[in-house]
């Protein structure tokens, strides 16, 4: 390895090495030339010996002067044309130095939320660094890893864990620093950058390239209508296609992790391709199970307290990634401090969760019929989503105003899921229209605090009809891809129809409970104007004193 180095070395520094070696050189003739100088300047006679002596002051004077004058204008010239007058050599300049695999510093065990990701990752670090049997056995190097999944749910992490295990140098760039206005600098930094890799590959066995947001330079490419950008693009994207196929003299243990937060569809096609990238790892949002491990991760790094329930914590945050449960443990701490507590609580857990959430809470001075007229209106929605929803729960309800909004009721599924089913979907379109029937029952009039309500809930309903085949007038296909214009006036009727049928019906559903519940209803709304704000305890001690106790199914019916 110590012989590659060297090797590597002589043939990038050959030049430097050369120029010194030529330095030396004349350095060595000047001390020969003054050395004959001297000894014939000692045969002279005394009247030229003086004259000479008396003009060599003024001769160094005028080469010393003279040289720095024009040394300086020669520097500050070559300055401002490589560096300060947009040159291109420093246009297409990649400044990306390797870190070693070791000095990344994320372990696997840090690695937390993503354990069918850790394996798939885990498969790849081996093919890394297990090169000699995978040749052995006839295969080929891994070209590529593509990583898809939302914001935040830990690719970057993932990546730089690889890196960890591997010990390889590591090398991360963001896609957007390939992209410029000017055609080619793209293509010439993807090649600057292989070439970088290709050396450290050459010296420490292996190297990997990290490039997060790859559908910067990976979109699909397309035809240049004006100005250069698109072709631009297109070029990046060709080059880092020639270099990931390893068109080169020697085949270096060279891979790509890309990232990407959009679908895969949304990337060219030639880069999907089996040899450039191989393998695709999907990081998805954390389970029940993986976010109390996360909860636990986190706050094993601050002062908390014993009895903070993780359980309830976890069902809390459902969709959340890696970095939410991250940042509300961080904001937990800053509240804590705020309040000057010692430890952290389930109290600043909870405010922090809010508060990322649903915002920061800022008071606004109602009337008492103002005040009045929310409690019923939360205490509708709260009502009915207990009641009624077959897979979320009420968490919390408050008429304390946070953002735009003057109260509001949070809701979550105990758990993650990935289909609804029409009882979920009516169910929360009676949800939304539970504030507006609360209203009319007290009030006989409603407010325009509904409209956003009637929003989700139309959009739901609309959604039932013309995209899910959900209506009960036979009409199935998602009606939403046929242009609008191809679609006559008499279907569009019937569709509306329909929709409006499906509002009526949990209209009716929604105003049958409430006027059942009535005093459900009436005590729900007078605890929210004495207290504005009632924990999950709190509104599962109110139901459970009129007779109701909910079950939650793990899975929509």
């Amino acid at each position: 390895m110590n012989f590659r180095r060297l090797k590597m070395f002589l043939k990038f520094h050959w030049i430097k090495l050369l120029i010194t070696l030529l330095i030396v050189a004349v350095i060595l003739s000047l001390v020969i030339f003054i050395k004959l100088g001297l000894d014939a300047w000692k045969s002279l006679e005394a009247f030229y010996k003086q004259t000479q002596m008396a003009a060599l002051p003024l001769q160094l004077y005028l080469y010393i002067v003279g040289g720095m004058i024009m040394a300086c204008i020669y520097v500050f010239l070559w300055y401002w044309m490589m560096f300060r007058g947009g040159g291109f050599q420093q246009a297409t300049q990649i400044k990306k130095k390797a870190i070693a695999g070791e000095e990344v510093g994320v372990k696997w065990d840090d690695i937390i939320g993503m354990e069918e990701a850790k394996q798939e990752a885990l498969e790849v670090v081996k093919l890394i660094t297990d090169r000699v049997q995978l040749q052995r056995m006839g295969g080929k190097i891994l070209r590529g890893i593509l990583m898809l999944g939302p914001p935040g749910c830990g690719k970057t992490y993932l990546a730089k864990g690889i890196a960890t295990e591997s010990k390889l140098p590591f090398i991360s760039i963001s896609g957007s620093e390939f992209v410029e206005m000017f055609v080619g600098v793209g293509a010439s930094r993807i090649r600057k950058l292989f070439k970088q890799a290709h050396q450290l590959a050459y010296t420490e066995g292996g190297c990997i390239i990290f490039i997060d947001e790859i559908d910067a330079v990976g979109a699909q490419r397309a035809i240049d209508r004006g100005f250069g950008g698109q072709t631009e693009f297109n070029t990046t994207l060709n080059q880092l296609l020639v270099e990931m196929d390893g068109l080169k003299e020697k085949e270096y243990n060279v891979v790509i992790i890309g990232a990407t937060n959009v679908p895969e569809t949304f990337l060219d096609p030639a880069l999907l391709r089996p040899g450039r990238f191989d393998r695709k790892i999907y990081v998805t949002f954390p389970d029940l199970e993986a976010r109390e491990k996360l909860f636990q991760y986190y706050l094993s790094k601050t002062r908390h307290d014993e009895d903070i329930d993780i359980g309830r914590l976890a069902r809390k945050a459902v969709y959340k990634t890696p970095a939410d449960v991250a940042n509300i443990v961080r904001e937990s701490t800053l509240i804590a401090i705020r309040n000057r507590k010692e430890k952290i609580g389930m109290k600043e857990l909870a405010d922090a969760m809010e508060r990322i959430e649903m915002g920061i809470k800022h008071r606004v001075k109602m009337t008492p019929q103002e005040k009045e007229r929310v409690a019923f209106h939360e205490a509708g929605h709260a009502i009915v989503m207990y009641v009624l929803h077959p897979t979320d729960d009420v968490f919390k309800a408050s008429i304390i105003s946070r953002g735009a909004v003057l109260g509001q009721v949070v809701q979550h599924p105990r758990e993650e899921l990935y289909l609804s089913s029409r009882d979920r979907i009516l169910a929360n379109i009676k949800a939304s229209l539970g504030g507006y029937v609360a209203e009319k029952l007290r009030f006989s009039v409603s407010s325009d605090g509904v409209s956003q309500d009637f929003r989700r809930a139309i959009h739901e309903a609309h959604n039932m009809v013309w995209r899910f085949g959900m209506g009960e007038n036979g009409l199935i296909g998602d009606y939403t891809t046929i242009p609008q214009e191809q679609i006559s006036e008499s279907l569009k009727e019937s569709l509306n129809q329909e929709t409006q049928k499906i509002m009526k019906i949990c209209l009716k559903e929604v105003e049958d409970l409430l006027a059942k519940e009535r005093p459900l209803l009436d005590r729900f709304a007078k605890e929210l104007i004495q207290k504005e704000e009632l924990e999950y305890d709190e509104i599962q001690a109110i139901f459970k004193e009129y007779g109701f106790e909910k079950n939650i199914p793990s899975q929509p019916s």
